[in-house]
């Protein structure tokens, strides 16, 4: 369930990733990373891993992992645990899932993407350190240009991640949260959750609909009977044209099926009710 770009990171690091297997619902475990971990013992390898990447909230499934397990696992080997919670992290600030997220306090490193489920504008990230002091040996590029700003005492962006020179990504997250509140945030996610739980419960009833129950937060997997790969590119396509919703196919323990991410405030029952008598 980690997203694309762990991948890309490795390979510009030239490091090799271990997948470790899923459980049935696709979550990450405590229980396969110590197996994992294990095999990479047996064969002389174990101090070569460099971190493990856990998922709070995967993009195409919603899923947490097991944040509390795996955590505790990597720090008692003494392994960087980062926590990708670009989508799920958002949804820290409601009470109802909080408990979902146990174990994310044991992150070396977070990323949450305020460009997702904080509502500013695209591409506002947050990367989050437990302990910055150490990361800067990682990050501080040498240039003759860069002299004089690397022997400052002062904090620096670019000493706690590839690039140098940006923008200021988090001037309207900023400014969102000192005109509207943390309250406005944890509002709007809960109405967001909450049409998300209705609309699964539709497409549970549904008798040509097959809600698939590995998924959470505000994203819905289904299956519609009797449809192939272009049947739901087509629907989806249709949607789109029609002006109804914004969805988009994708795959399942390699089977093709639907996907819903809700993060529409303004979705009504009204839009819901379109979507589903159009299927």
């Amino acid at each position: 369930g980690a997203h694309s770009s762990i991948i890309v990171s490795a390979r510009l690091l030239d490091l090799h990733v271990v997948v470790v297997a899923s459980d049935e619902t696709g979550r990450l475990t405590a229980t396969a990373l110590a197996r994992t971990l294990a095999e990479l013992e047996a064969d002389d390898r174990l101090q070569q891993v460099v971190a493990v990447v856990a998922v709070a909230g995967s993009t195409n499934a919603g899923l947490i992992d097991d944040l509390a397990g795996v955590g505790q696992l990597a720090r008692r080997h003494d392994i960087w645990f980062h926590v990708d919670a670009a989508y799920g992290g958002a949804f820290l600030c409601v009470p109802s899932v909080r408990a979902t997220f146990a174990g994310i306090e044991l992150a070396d490193s977070l990323i949450i993407d305020p460009h997702k489920g904080l509502f500013v504008p695209y591409d506002c990230c947050a990367l989050l350190y437990a302990n910055p002091g150490p990361v800067t040996a990682a990050f501080t590029q040498d240039a003759s240009y860069l002299e004089q700003i690397n022997q400052s005492q002062q904090c620096n962006p670019m000493h706690y991640a590839f690039h140098l020179s940006r923008r200021a990504r988090g001037v309207p997250l900023w400014f969102s949260l000192a005109v509207y509140g943390s309250g406005a945030y944890r509002h709007t996610l809960e109405q967001i959750l909450d049409l998300s739980a209705r609309l699964r419960t539709r497409i549970a009833c549904h008798p040509r609909l097959t809600l698939i129950p590995a998924c959470g937060l505000s994203v819905i997997l289904f299956r519609r009977e009797g449809w192939q790969a272009r049947d739901y590119d087509d629907w989806a396509q249709r949607c789109l044209r029609d002006g109804i919703a914004l969805v988009v196919p994708s795959s399942w323990q390699g089977e093709t099926v639907m996907r819903l991410c809700i993060m529409n405030t303004r979705l009504d029952e009204q839009r819901c009710e379109a979507l589903l008598a159009d299927l």
